[in-house]
């Protein structure tokens, strides 16, 4: 079933907003509010009614430049071009439309979401301390609320994060308060709470790590996070407004070609891919690009304010096509208009199609950028010959 002309119903996981939202309320694991009220869609929906026929007006255009200098380690060249973004299919939301053309210049980007070693490199090197290691400031708090929300008492102030806690039985999908939890302690050297560490996760995508946290790794790195024009164009591989990464077919319960949910959302996971939680990176096949992860495992940090109104406005101010859109200058979700949010591409290991399936190159969200979560990572890129900060929004 289309959910065309419908939009997310998209609340940001913001760590600062849900202290005073949970004290205010009563709840405790306030999160994502993604999709509640979504009709089940199915992969035989998908695959019996898969995207219009590309037109010529719709084919990628790759570029002809070819990689500037020496190749970077663990990076790989993108080489720009003209594409249709956005989604028509079935599963898309109303945020993703409308289609139109974008070009972006060549780049170099991130052959994986980056580790928890690559992550550590960079803290023994800085000493620096993520935004969940840093109890929440009541005067920032304030900002992302309501007038006269009451102050939580001092006790709920404490560095904490997002984690993924299943319940043991089906729980109603508006209720994402049963799945997720605020929970002292949880950050990225514990992504699970207090009694978890990194112990054999090396290579697995750093997870608890706030849009601030991955501006800061990207400049030690000598790179920036992508825009959302870039990851998108570089997500696609080369092929032309396909449903997924991979092309038009759905995931398969054979093999699946990402890390995504299995079962029913959010209390039973087959683990049909051979995962419960994040993965691995490059546990399953690269896209046309040579990227991995770019559907499922985590969700990426772009540089752009959120806007779920972005494209509209876009298409109705320029035009086509686009050339190296920076994306909004401000964010607004009618949702939650006291909440700035960056955007997230990508979907995780909790993507189901019951409930977001995010996991296709044209979804997006926003989320506040304190937020830090179980499945919320990010992959940087470089641009030859651009300072690393000149398209950094502020």
């Amino acid at each position: 079933m289309s959910q065309r002309g419908r939009s997310p119903s998209v609340k940001a996981p913001s760590r600062l907003r849900n202290v005073a939202l949970w004290c205010a309320l009563g709840l405790v694991g306030f999160a994502i509010a993604w999709a509640v009220s979504r009709p089940k869609p199915t992969q035989s929906n998908l695959a019996a009614s898969p995207p219009p026929a590309a037109t010529a007006a719709q084919e990628t255009v790759p570029n002809t430049d070819r990689p500037p200098g020496a190749k970077p380690d663990g990076m790989v060249w993108i080489p720009g071009g003209e594409f249709t973004m956005g989604g028509n299919d079935p599963l898309s939301w109303n945020n993703e439309g409308p289609l139109h053309r974008v070009k972006v210049s060549g780049f170099w980007m991130d052959e994986t979401e980056v580790t928890n070693d690559q992550f550590a490199a960079f803290v023994a090197a800085t000493g620096y301390q993520t935004t969940a290691e840093r109890a929440p400031d009541w005067e920032e708090l304030k900002k992302q609320l309501p007038p006269d929300t009451p102050q939580p008492p001092a006790e709920k102030l404490v560095a904490a994060s997002m984690v993924f806690t299943p319940p043991t039985q089906p729980v109603p999908l508006d209720n994402f308060a049963a799945w997720w939890a605020w929970v002292p302690g949880a950050d990225w050297r514990h992504p699970s709470g207090p009694q978890s560490n990194l112990q054999g996760r090396g290579q697995q995508p750093v997870v608890q790590v706030s849009w601030d946290d991955a501006v800061a790794y990207a400049g030690w790195a000598g790179k920036r996070l992508p825009t959302e024009a870039e990851w998108e164009f570089a997500a696609r591989g080369g092929l032309s407004h396909a449903t997924n990464v991979w092309g038009n077919d759905p995931i398969s319960d054979a093999a699946p070609q990402c890390n995504v949910w299995q079962g029913h959302f959010p209390n039973q996971n087959t683990a049909a891919d051979g995962y419960i939680l994040a993965a691995p990176v490059k546990s399953f096949a690269p896209n046309g690009y040579g990227l991995y992860d770019v559907a499922g495992n985590v969700w990426e940090w772009c540089s752009d304010w959120y806007r779920a109104d972005a494209y509209a406005r876009q298409a109705s101010t320029a035009a086509a096509p686009l050339i190296d859109p920076p994306g909004p200058d401000e964010s607004f979700d009618p949702t939650e208009p006291y909440a700035p949010k960056r955007v997230q591409r990508g979907g995780s290991f909790l993507c189901n199609d019951a409930y977001c399936a995010s996991y296709r190159p044209s979804a997006r969200r926003g989320t506040t950028p304190d937020s830090s979560m179980s499945h919320l990572g990010f992959r940087c890129v470089r641009t030859p010959g651009e300072a690393t900060a000149s398209r950094q929004p502020n």
